[in-house]
């Protein structure tokens, strides 16, 4: 029955109370596309799509879209629909330049309603390349490689009054800017935007980001100034390992920058600025990614970016080079920019026998120290960066080349603050060299740096080192998504590394919004595909040693990465950007197979870190790499068969089902035993068997299952898997019946382990389960680092197991909720921000009482199962939820075996 927001079970039982307050219907939130987390201001779609969120309804039962244009002029469109979710733009396409707001108002399923949404502004940017009338503009068209090149500044005066513009008749302006290297832009002497590592990184052959600014508040009557510091950045700097390589992209470091106002009149006028460009060193005396930053703040010209600056024989003309020089395509950001999200003071200062003055900030970050300092004329202060300690100094050498010591030279006179603007770190401690006075007198803050991506997902439990755990895969994720997911923040290398992101997309898009970011990546991969004939193992790709062949889960990323994002929030838009890049590369393997199904030959990585591996060799794995590489293949392909059914690709789903179908068959002739054993009798091996369901029979992975079990207790609970088997270990422990076996793997505290690391006081998550040996000394392998998130994808199994919660499968609109508790843990919960509303599943155990408290947003339902002797089943709709059932205590939890199981 149901009465006054009360709902009771018809069995005798009450298993659940559900509670809908009383709220106000309201559409909470609109934006674009699948970017929540990012600008509508200078977007590149024509036609943008539009999602929204409501609240104070069980479900939308139809929608009103209003758009008013610049001229005041509104349209309506009315829908009766339930879909909130990437809606079709019902309007006129947008032109270049146009800018509209949008409302919504939504009535709920009983009439109801809603007021008008808050408008959400929305600007076209530059659509076409005809659109770009200004050419880049180089202070530097070639250097020297090999050393550090120093930073530039560029300015460009313009005077209104010489246009003949009245800034009263101006209603917008605006600037687009990209540039090959780093740039970041003034306007007036202040700084424009809070962009940092601007355009960012991208496959610059092929795509390069600009950005849109809203100048029109900095302009002034007559003249005003455009200033631009620029450096090489991944451009054309050093990057990669194993010495690196220099001008990747290109040998010019070169702006561009394009000023339109549109006046009240609605007249667009292009400012020229090609002819009126100056250039000079900046006082950026040298900088590098890697390397890090030297500054002079003497060299500073006073008012260089002001009106009425004077320029002296410092200063040149820039050269101009045409843009048709330059054929990849100039496009809007699809992610948000990289920005300082977070600022972090010391939570020790102190003086060392070297006479440094080491600060700890108590985590591991990427970013760089904000410093203020007083001091003499030229006085020089170092600082140097380092993750950890070792024997009581900073731990260096798994920086490898990447030096990481910014300098800042004294002007001398009042306190100055700096920060390095083109540079990034990873780190947790820092020394300060040549500080000029004592510890009482620093004045140091550390800011995080990174894509500035919406929190998304909140976990919490009983356990204070499973909590640890949790934040430091929130924070590897937060140091490795600098503009696009990389492997590490702080050594020579910080690529983008295929098969670390394809372990880790459940997690991260579950912790973040990280859609913006992975599609623009994902254009990236599968142009680099297009070139190399296959997916890279790091895209971008750079030439600097690394073997360039098909690998199996790392090449793997060009079909699960978007197939993960398509499951996440069901925009089938990612499949369609994607379809021939997932194509590309199942045909690709199938070929490399003979079209046989077992891919058994050729470069692999296997099941990587394997924690047997020796330190110089981290591809040493004991489970077979082609078992690896053929499991991976019948899994992407019957995902591409998949995609194509939804696509409606009938005659391509035929086709992908029966290479997955014969990539089945090669896998269980190859390596499965009429039995279910495998030839490689490891725990990897049987978790990619069960969780990709490679088994012939159920009995076959029934066996194999128990066999798992059996090697898991046998190892003493300790990590026996790499970077391929650790994501999915504990999911193939729960499909084997083994939930506590996951619990007492999750919370082993010995090396090899997840929290081995965070007793050794880790505050992300390591490269290596013994990066740091027991003993605080650094493993002595070349490739060791203490900021990787791949071995972090089981906070995915602690979201959706240990607190219960897994959000809707593509196309559904079903929560499916099943904590399945253990571990010794009292209480566990996850609340989570999907694309209808927060979703939340909250666990506690009081004895042998167990409660589960459900938060379900309008427009979703969610069938919850009970951990109870009969897996009570219940199904509700928007609203909180209260369920209650007899479940065994925390206490009486299965305690892991304290000896070996030979």
């Amino acid at each position: 029955m149901r009465s006054a927001g009360i709902y009771i079970a018809s069995n005798e039982r009450e298993p659940f109370v559900t509670v809908t307050p009383e709220t106000t219907l309201a559409v909470s939130r609109i934006w674009l596309e699948n970017r929540i987390d990012a600008p509508s201001i200078g977007i590149d779609e024509r036609n943008p799509r539009l999602s929204w969120m409501i609240t104070g309804a069980r479900s939308q039962s139809a929608y009103r879209i209003e758009m008013t244009d610049a001229r005041g002029r509104r349209r309506t469109h009315t829908e009766r629909t339930d879909r909130s979710q990437f809606v079709e733009w019902p309007f006129e396409p947008l032109s270049s330049r146009e800018r509209v707001e949008v409302r919504v108002s939504v009535v709920d399923e009983v009439g109801t309603e809603s007021a008008w949404s808050s408008p959400l502004a929305i600007e076209a940017g530059l659509l076409e390349r005809s659109d770009w009338a200004e050419p880049f503009v180089s202070p530097s068209p070639s250097a020297p490689q090999g050393v550090l090149r120093p930073g530039y500044l560029l300015r460009n005066e313009v005077n209104l009054d010489k246009l003949g513009v009245d800034l009263g008749a101006v209603s917008r302006a605006r600037i687009y800017a990209t540039a090959h290297g780093l740039y970041e832009l003034e306007l007036n002497g202040s700084r424009v935007g809070d962009e940092e590592l601007a355009p960012g990184w991208t496959s610059y052959s092929h795509r390069i980001r600009y950005q849109t600014y809203d100048i029109t508040a900095f302009l002034r009557p007559g003249g005003n100034v455009i200033g631009a510091w620029m450096a090489d950045g991944w451009y054309r700097g050093r990057i990669g390992f194993d010495g690196g390589e220099w001008d990747n992209y290109g040998t010019d470091l070169s702006l561009l920058a394009q000023l339109e106002l549109t006046l009240s009149s609605g007249e667009v006028r292009h400012v020229p600025l090609a002819s009126s460009w100056a250039a000079s060193l900046s006082p950026i005396t040298a900088v590098g990614l890697y390397e890090g930053e030297a500054y002079d703040s003497r060299l500073l010209p006073e008012g260089w970016s002001a009106p009425g600056f004077t320029e002296d024989e410092r200063w040149f003309r820039p050269e101009a080079l045409p843009i048709d020089r330059f054929p990849a395509v100039i496009e809007a950001p699809t992610g948000p920019p990289v920005r300082v999200t977070e600022t972090i003071r010391p939570t020790e200062v102190r003086l060392v026998e070297s006479g440094r003055i080491r600060l700890d900030f108590g985590q591991n970050i990427a970013g760089k120290l904000r410093i203020r300092v007083s001091g003499q004329a030229g006085d020089v202060v170092r600082v140097h960066h380092a993750e950890v300690l070792e024997n009581g100094e900073l731990g260096i050498r798994p920086l490898r080349t990447a030096t990481s010591v910014d300098a800042f030279t004294l002007a001398g006179g009042d306190t100055e603050e700096w920060a390095p603007r083109f540079t990034v770190h990873g780190f947790r401690f820092a020394e300060l060299e040549g500080w000029p006075g004592g510890v009482e007198t620093v004045d140091v803050e550390a800011l995080v740096v990174h894509s500035d991506m919406m929190r998304s997902g909140w976990f919490d439990s009983s356990s204070d080192s499973l909590n640890r755990l949790h934040e430091n895969v929130v924070w590897s994720m937060r140091d490795n998504f600098v503009d696009l997911p990389t492997d590490c923040p702080q050594r020579d290398e910080r690529m983008g590394w295929t098969g670390d992101i394809q372990v880790f997309a459940p997690t991260a898009l579950s912790l973040f919004t990280a859609n913006g970011v992975l599609t623009g990546w994902l254009r990236d991969l599968a142009a680099e595909q297009k070139v190399h004939g296959h997916v890279p193992n790091f895209v971008p790709w750079i030439e600097c040693g690394f073997p360039n062949f098909p690998t199996a889960a790392w090449g793997d990323a060009a079909v699960i990465v978007p197939w993960v994002m398509y499951q996440n929030d069901g925009d089938r838009r990612v499949l369609e950007n994607q379809y021939e890049s997932m194509k590309a590369w199942v045909d690709l393997v199938d070929s490399l197979t003979g079209h046989s199904g077992l891919w058994n030959s050729g470069f692999q990585l296997g099941d990587w870190l394997d924690p047997t591996a020796p330190p110089e060799n981290p591809a040493d794995s004991r489970t077979d790499k082609y078992l690896v590489a053929t499991a991976y293949h019948a899994h992407t392909a019957r995902i591409v068969a998949a995609s194509a059914e939804i696509l409606g690709e009938a005659n391509d789903h035929k086709r992908y089902a029966a290479i997955a179908d014969k990539a089945v068959a090669a896998f269980q002739a190859e390596y499965v035993s009429p039995s279910g054993r495998l030839v490689s009798d490891t725990v990897t091996a049987i978790a990619l068997a069960l969780v990709f369901d490679l088994f012939a029979t159920e009995e076959q992975a029934r066996h194999a299952g128990e066999r798992m079990r059996e090697l898991v207790a046998g190892s003493g609970f300790h990590i026996s898997t790499g970077f391929v088997g650790t994501p999915i270990v504990c999911d193939a422990l729960a499909l084997a019946g083994g939930v506590d076996e996951a619990y007492h793997l999750l919370f082993q505290d010995e090396v090899p382990s997840w929290l081995f690391s965070v007793e050794m006081g880790a505050t992300t998550i390591w490269e290596r389960w013994d990066s740091m040996l027991p003993d605080g000394s650094i493993n002595p392998g070349g490739m060791t680092s203490f900021n990787h998130y791949a071995l972090g994808a089981v906070a995915d199994f602690m979201h959706r197991v240990v607190a219960g919660l897994e959000l809707p499968k593509a196309g559904e609109r079903k929560i499916r909720i099943r904590p399945r508790p253990g571990g010794g843990l009292s209480h566990a919960s996850m609340r989570q921000l999907s694309s209808y509303g927060y979703v939340g599943s909250s666990w506690r155990r009081d004895g042998d009482a167990f409660t589960l408290d459900v938060e379900i947003p309008a427009g979703l339902h969610a069938v919850v199962t009970l951990p109870d002797a009969s897996d009570s089943v219940a199904e509700v709709g928007a609203g909180h939820h209260r369920f209650t059932c007899a479940y065994r205590a925390a206490a009486d939890d299965p305690r892991r075996p304290e000896s070996r199981r030979w």
